[in-house]
């Protein structure tokens, strides 16, 4: 019988105490180095809270009410700009997602993607000004009993630290039938519901893993998803989220720690900037690619097309110029994929049917020989819900979109509000 793994996903909701701000002289023996590893690391933790919504069928062809679920995760921040790293899990079939900042701050958080598989997303938050990014390790010298500490959000009580050491490299941990973790690590320190997606750091304050999921009915099991994988997932994501059409082929290097061209493609910009297989990418615009995340981070920051490059060639640093071609922005999806244009109503719009529904996105335009189109779907219907989903915003339709598993979920049923009517159908992404 396979033992039980419990995801560290926290599903009640407590206060949010506020830390203390006491100052101890720097000099002080009590500031020992775990202290300042502490210290380095926290303000870059973030406490997350997701809401969801689950609708039982009614009656043929329409949806019933819905019953609201709170949950409680943890995340990091990647990127000054509000680039959040945290379990799939924490976020998924989510509705409204707040984040907490170290400081007590909270705001909305959008989804910008996931990857179900690897059990990781990436979500951003606009602040008025930059964040602290957390410290980036390594998980390729990992040494057993080295020690450790986590920081989540268990049972709903934030920015909580425990300590332990290394138990355990490479644990292969089986959820579910659909949900394998091929290489873990296995700590000590505790972890409970609610310390997902907050980081598991090294004794220098630099994150080492993402904590995930804790063994149900043992004391002192818990495991994290090693830092050098969630950071090159954390990079897929955001390229599907936006992609850099740059037609460069890469892969992230640990004895180098950068990012080598491993194929360029013919007739592409990194053709034409003359970058070569080999080639290590060192910055982007001045900003340094150290990690498998900062060159897709940098490349979407870039406020002009044109990129400046530094790379180490044959042992010698090269400059070149990459002229990017503009692409498709992520809010363009619905019409790309549906040709559909949406915008959100309120609840108020929909109150003179009496129907239960706390919102939509009304449609404004219908491309012709979509499969929007080829469904009957018209201006001024509101749509409502898409598979499980309430689409209450266009966040909710891009989330469903940019599903890797998107594939699986063919054709898409939705369901629409036509005159006080419901009306469902199924739409095939193209």
């Amino acid at each position: 019988m396979r033992p039980l793994v419990l995801l560290a996903l926290a599903v009640v909701v407590l206060g949010h105490p506020q830390p203390s701000t006491a100052q101890t002289p720097s000099s002080s023996p009590r500031i020992t180095p775990l202290v300042r590893a502490i210290q380095n690391a926290l303000p870059a933790v973030v406490a997350i809270r997701s809401q969801r919504h689950l609708r039982t069928v009614s009656g043929p062809g329409s949806l019933g009410q819905p019953q609201q679920i709170e949950g409680m995760g943890a995340g990091v921040i990647l990127h000054r700009d509000g680039f959040i790293l945290t379990n799939h899990h924490v976020v998924a079939a989510v509705e409204r997602i707040y984040v907490t900042l170290s400081d007590g701050r909270t705001f909305e958080a959008q989804r910008l993607g996931s990857d179900p598989q690897a059990d990781l997303a990436v979500l951003r938050i606009r602040t008025p000004s930059p964040l602290p990014e957390v410290p980036l390790g390594s998980s390729h010298d990992l040494m057993l009993g080295e020690p450790v500490l986590a920081i989540g959000n268990p049972f709903g009580y934030d920015h909580t630290i425990t300590r332990g050491i290394i138990s355990a490299l490479g644990r292969r941990v089986q959820v579910n039938e659909e949900l394998i973790y091929p290489d873990l690590i296995q700590t000590d320190a505790a972890i409970n519901p609610g310390n997902s997606g907050g980081p598991l750091i090294n004794a220098e304050g630099k994150m080492i893993g993402l904590t995930v999921a804790v063994r149900v009915g043992a004391q002192g099991i818990g495991f994290a998803i090693p830092v050098n994988r969630a950071l090159q997932v954390a990079a897929q994501i955001l390229q599907r989220w936006r992609p850099v059409r740059h037609g460069i082929r890469l892969h992230w290097s640990v004895e180098a720690e950068a990012w080598v061209v491993g194929a360029v493609l013919p007739g592409s910009p990194a053709q034409n900037a003359s970058l070569r297989p080999g080639d290590q990418i060192l910055r982007v615009n001045g900003q340094p690619t150290s990690n498998p995340v900062s060159l897709q981070l940098a490349l979407l920051q870039s406020p002009q097309r044109s990129v400046r490059l530094q790379v180490q060639r044959a042992g010698e640093s090269v400059q070149m110029l990459l002229n990017l071609p503009p692409g498709p922005e992520t809010e363009d999806l619905a019409w790309e994929l549906l040709g559909l244009k949406l915008e959100p109503i309120g609840q108020e719009v929909l109150k003179k049917w009496q129907v239960p529904y706390r919102g939509g996105l009304r449609v404004a335009q219908v491309r012709q020989g979509s499969p929007a189109q080829r469904q009957g779907l018209r201006v001024g219907d509101i749509l409502v819900g898409i598979h499980i989903w309430e689409t209450l915003l266009p966040e909710h339709v891009r989330y469903i979109l940019n599903r890797p598993d998107l594939e699986k979920l063919q054709p898409l049923k939705f369901y629409v509000i036509r005159q006080g009517e419901t009306f469902y159908g199924h739409l095939q992404v193209e």
